[in-house]
């Protein structure tokens, strides 16, 4: 449930300053038309916009991600955007003045009204005034059980399409851990929920959200790993994985279960070699709630179970391509 549906007031710790929701990300894609394809067939409602794709999820009006066709690194993150209360503003900006962060020139093709700068590893970051897009509750998950006496499962041909409902998250690659996760802990007032020690780190809203709005994985270089899209059951992560396999978008890694976060998942390689993952049933963490994060070993990392994941999945990937349908 999030507040732009208007199901739900939105949540909010009114003595912490703090971002309230990941807005929306942008990538640069090689491929419009492709990309269009892809995100498609994964469930999401495509918008074409002046030289870009809006991703929005179906009967949804919020816009989750953008992308833009541009030459350079295949996949590549041109900046992350995150919504703030309108009063909460102008306390960002007095916070980055008084840290003494540059302020940069809005990248092209966005609106300039929120507050622009760049993180610990050089990444284009936006504060800006936007709806709680994040949950304000844990939303519901189908258990997909029926009565004794009637069949539970549809034939094939009669399979629904899998349309997500939001965006939960997005992972990306980060040099140091340690300053990744106070950089954004200062700057937006995220909070740590676990971490897998040296490897990654998951970060929450203050204002009540998912497990994790952000989370981090360690490497050489900054750069974009998935995007993750919450669906209503583990039969609708098993739906769309089939999907997107018999659409020709075969590799992946699922089914399965994270530690930290909780939540089974299906993840699906993109055209750029990076990837998107169907969710489900990721831990909640309450507004005003004092969560105590957990390190993890590195047994954790990836899965409570499931099946060993390809062996390049944690790869910074800006350069590598994938088969896509013929």
């Amino acid at each position: 449930m999030t507040q732009i549906r208007g199901f739900v007031p939105p949540t909010r710790q009114v003595d912490a300053l703090g971002v309230h929701s990941l807005d929306h990300f942008c990538l640069s894609v090689p491929d419009l038309e492709e990309a269009r394809r892809f995100f498609t067939a994964f469930g999401l409602d495509v918008r074409a916009r002046a030289n870009a794709l809006d991703l929005h999820t179906e009967g949804h009006p919020h816009r989750w991600a953008t992308l833009r066709e541009g030459a350079g690194r295949e996949g590549a993150l041109q900046y992350l955007s995150f919504g703030a209360f309108a009063d909460d503003l102008g306390r960002f900006a007095a916070r980055l003045d008084a840290l003494g962060v540059e302020r940069i020139t809005p990248p092209a093709g966005t609106s300039g009204d929120g507050l622009w700068f760049r993180d610990c590893d050089g990444t284009a970051i936006e504060i800006r005034v936007a709806p709680k897009s994040s949950p304000n509750q844990k939303a519901g998950t189908e258990t997909g059980s029926v009565p004794a006496g009637l069949r539970g499962a549809t034939p094939r041909e009669l399979a629904p399409r899998v349309r997500p409902r939001r965006m939960s998250h997005v992972l990306v690659f980060a040099r140091d851990l340690r300053r990744s996760i106070g950089f954004y802990q200062e700057m937006l007032g995220l909070r740590l929920s676990d971490e897998v020690g040296g490897l990654a780190a998951f970060l929450h809203g203050v204002h009540g959200s998912d497990h994790h709005l952000l989370a981090f994985a360690a490497a050489d270089a900054p750069g974009y790993h998935h995007s993750a899209w919450d669906v209503d059951s583990v039969n609708a992560i098993g739906l769309g994985a089939m999907h997107m396999a018999g659409s020709g978008w075969h590799v992946g890694w699922g089914l399965g279960r994270h530690v930290p976060g909780s939540n089974y998942f299906h993840y699906v390689r993109d055209p750029w070699g990076s990837w998107v993952e169907y969710s489900t049933d990721i831990d909640y963490i309450p507004v005003g709630q004092d969560w105590q994060p957990q390190s993890h070993g590195v047994e954790n990392a990836l899965c409570l179970w499931g099946p060993e994941p390809p062996a390049d999945f944690l790869a910074n990937p800006t350069r590598r391509r994938n088969d896509g349908p013929a």
